[in-house]
């Protein structure tokens, strides 16, 4: 006689490995979130829905003998205990510089992710600070509320629970016994839903970005990854959130979406330019008794010597009048550890502006502290609505 056990979990294997393996991505993308933020690809994505992230390559776990070694681990004399440790391998040889290294190294590839649930990861503990109820017109927006329960429906609306119990009460009815069993069509319960539309406050956003001379490169493009995501948030989380473009040198105008992001640099920096055209928008546009605002700068801190008074007159005003102050400093790029302490704008904001309080103002040095900059303007505090 011969006993046979078939082992059904191999007919899931594939499942079993997709779903690891999108695991894994998402775990990849969550640990290097500040480097993609970050990402070229990402930034100058034109409307792509999905990028390539690097991620190291999965293998199965399996037992593998190397035959070009002499000595190999694993073997006991008997005696040991949980946790002994039997021997060690050699490590292998990793980056860095010298001679070619004759060890294997790790395989890494590009997996294709939605920039949405990218942008969903990001976004999680994100918010507008600060957020008050005020008099007038509130932002729509709109949710999605299951409401009640239908005998039909698509299968991803389906109610498990509810199915289940009306499955063991008809079994109940019809056979005396109340089982799981036997489901028909009739057991079936759908989830339906109707679209709520929730009512926030008023809310504009004003983004102030330096375009003078001494903004190269990598301070631009640290400037507009920044703002690339903070418009991204806010169009994702909030229906109708007003933005204001200002692009300044010497001078400050107001400009559209597409000429903020593609202006170049020229000119000296009078920041005062630009706080005041916000304050003019703001008496104009959005009185503080009918909205939130949220004015955001970025700039190298290089301002004309004889402007700093004018501009820290400007930034209490806007503190006075707007829910927020977030002003963000770009340093030059590889110098993390340098910072500047005389004649940098930071550094005399920290100084001299009277509310810290409604105040937040960052450093960036490098390319991963653009997350961590959006987390410190956009975290979790202040009123809620």
């Amino acid at each position: 006689m011969s006993v046979q056990r078939n082992d059904w979990s191999l007919q899931r294997k594939g499942i079993i490995d997709q779903d690891r393996h999108k695991e894994r991505i998402k775990e990849a993308v969550r640990k290097n979130l500040g480097s993609i933020v970050s990402n070229e690809s990402i930034i100058l994505s034109n409307g792509r829905k999905t990028v390539k992230v690097p991620m190291r390559a999965l293998d199965e776990y399996k037992f593998r003998f190397d035959y070009r070694k002499r000595k190999h681990v694993g073997q006991g004399d008997g005696k040991t205990k949980v946790g002994d440790v039997i021997a060690r391998e050699d490590q292998g040889q990793g980056q860095g510089t010298g001679q070619g290294g004759d060890q294997p190294g790790q395989d890494y590839y590009e997996a294709e992710v939605d920039i949405d649930d990218i942008a969903a990861m990001i976004f999680e503990d994100l918010q507008l600070p600060f957020l008050e109820d005020k008099a007038r017109r509130a932002v729509p927006s709109q949710t999605t509320r299951f409401t009640e329960i239908r005998r039909t429906g698509v299968l991803s609306n389906l109610d498990k629970r509810r199915t289940i119990m009306e499955n063991i009460r008809r079994n109940a009815r019809e056979k005396g016994q109340a089982k799981i069993g036997g489901f028909k069509k009739e057991d079936m319960r759908f989830k339906s839903w109707e679209d709520e539309i929730r009512y926030e406050s008023n809310a504009a956003v004003i983004a102030m970005m330096d375009v003078s001379g001494s903004m190269g490169e990598f301070k631009k493009y640290i400037a507009r990854s920044f703002f690339f995501w903070m418009v991204r948030f806010l169009r994702t989380k909030y229906d109708s959130v007003e933005i204001v473009f200002i692009s300044h040198h010497t001078e400050a105008k107001e400009v559209n979406e597409e000429q903020f992001f593609t202006q170049g640099e020229s000119g000296g920096t009078v920041v005062s330019s630009a706080y005041g055209l916000a304050l003019d928008i703001i008496a104009e546009r959005f009185p503080p008794r009918d909205w939130n605002v949220y004015p955001f700068h970025f700039s190298d801190g290089d301002n004309y010597y004889s402007d700093n008074e004018d501009a820290v007159k400007m930034a209490d005003q806007l503190i006075e009048t707007c829910n927020l102050f977030g002003y963000g400093e770009i340093g030059e790029e590889g110098m993390a550890t340098y910072r500047r302490s005389s004649g940098a704008l930071l550094s005399i904001f920290n100084d001299r502006l009277k509310n810290q309080e409604r105040f937040i103002g960052v450093r960036i040095d490098d390319k991963e502290d653009v997350y961590p900059a959006l987390k410190e303007f956009f975290g979790k505090r202040g009123v809620e609505v």
